[in-house]
């Protein structure tokens, strides 16, 4: 990709709005050159293609933006992974790889994790809540995540944050353009993140326990021999897993604050009516989904709002879009926490729906709870202006500075 054409696709990616608005009143689907993509941005367009998975395949989901150079590349050689993810999957396939990640985060297992969960966020605001200030995004929304779905998988809390930093350095290296040495440094820590995970993966066959890690290790390779492509399969699995279960929930976190501090009154609705933090949830979900979109290719000749498409034509489906369009969400631009929640898109729909919504949403839950009851005099920092990260995936603050 051109430097032009990529300063032209982080300025999209910053506020992808404006350009959702224009394809949401346009004939048909827009043709969006910086995603490389028909732009599906209306919420009954959308939902058509998640609802027809034969026709619109999940093959291209993961495509990168950036590919990484040779030196780069070669780096990667020596880890584990690279094998088709629940994400990227279709038919059968999909619903045997989807199975143990259901059956690891089912409301009985999200529920077993809430009080470790809630501990957690008492502790990392007791470690600022007497300085006065914290950049929100290192200090809490950035480590609560990976604490929680590390504890859902298995991993010693020691391991987490190097699986955490790999996590964001995958991120990095696929959607964002790097310099050859920022390429090399940021593979050999996804490598460094691989081989922990394969370390689990041998771990668990040989010794199960009640987690995450060894449901998924049992779907994988039942109760043969633990192979090498066994573990490279596990170590996609857990990798995509993992990535999903933090980087996503961080970004919710931090958009969610973010505009909450932005309408102060909501805020202080907020504190004196701490019930509405449900509504909250869902509001700030739905306003600026943290998951923007994820690709489709269609998988033969098909129509969809009137633009005909051939095999293979790539499709950017926008769910945040989709959480903006007036047919569905009256007032669609406003935050407003006491609207009465529609069925938002902003967790997926069908059967790519994401299976982690319930454990994403009651760590907003609890954040705000904390949050709201501990420091209600929290605003934002005058003199450290929000800047969104260029990305589709996990969108966020890029740093949220915040006082009381």
């Amino acid at each position: 990709m051109d430097r032009e054409l990529h300063g032209r696709l982080d300025e999209l990616q910053r506020d992808p709005y404006p350009h959702y608005e224009r394809a949401r009143h346009a004939e048909g689907l827009t043709y969006v050159a910086e995603l490389d993509a028909w732009l599906v941005a209306r919420d009954a367009d959308v939902r058509e293609v998640l609802r027809r998975p034969e026709d619109f395949s999940s093959a291209n989901a993961l495509v990168p933006d950036v590919l990484p150079g040779p030196a780069a590349l070669a780096v990667l050689g020596g880890g584990f992974g690279g094998r088709p993810v629940v994400v990227t999957a279709d038919g059968a396939r999909h619903q045997q790889l989807r199975a143990p990640i259901v059956r690891g985060l089912s409301p009985a297992r999200v529920a077993a994790v809430l009080p470790y969960a809630a501990e957690r966020a008492a502790a990392l605001v007791d470690a600022f809540v007497k300085d006065g200030h914290v950049e929100l995004m290192s200090a809490y929304a950035g480590k609560l995540p990976g604490d929680v779905i590390g504890r859902v998988v298995g991993l010693d809390p020691a391991d987490v944050p190097a699986v955490v930093h790999g996590g964001h350095r995958a991120e990095e290296l696929l959607f964002r353009p790097l310099a050859e040495d920022e390429q090399i440094a940021a593979a050999e820590d996804v490598v460094a993140m691989q081989h922990i995970l394969d370390r689990y993966a041998r771990e668990r066959h040989a010794a199960p326990r009640e987690d995450l890690c060894t449901e998924l290790v049992t779907s994988v390779v039942g109760e043969g021999e633990l192979t090498l492509e066994h573990r490279h399969e596990l170590v996609a699995h857990l990798q995509n897993l993992l990535i999903a279960g933090h980087l996503t929930t961080t970004a919710l976190i931090g958009t969610a604050v973010l505009h909450l501090l932005r309408h102060p009154r909501q805020w202080e609705l907020l504190c004196a009516e701490p019930e509405r933090i449900a509504a909250a949830v869902e509001e700030a979900a739905r306003h600026d989904s943290a998951l923007q979109g994820f690709r489709r290719v269609t998988t033969g000749p098909v129509t969809l709002a009137g633009t005909e498409l051939p095999p293979g034509a790539t499709l950017f489906v926008a769910f945040g879009a989709a959480n903006r369009d007036s047919a569905r969400h009256p007032r669609p631009d406003e935050f407003d926490i006491t609207r009465t929640p529609g069925r938002h898109l902003a967790f997926g729909y069908g059967v790519h729906g994401c299976p982690g919504s319930q454990l994403a949403r009651e760590q907003l839950r609890l954040t705000l709870a904390e949050l709201t009851r501990r420091l209600p005099g929290l605003r934002l920092a005058d003199d450290r202006p929000v800047t969104m990260r260029p990305t589709m995936i996990h969108r966020s603050p890029e740093s949220l500075h915040l006082t009381w």
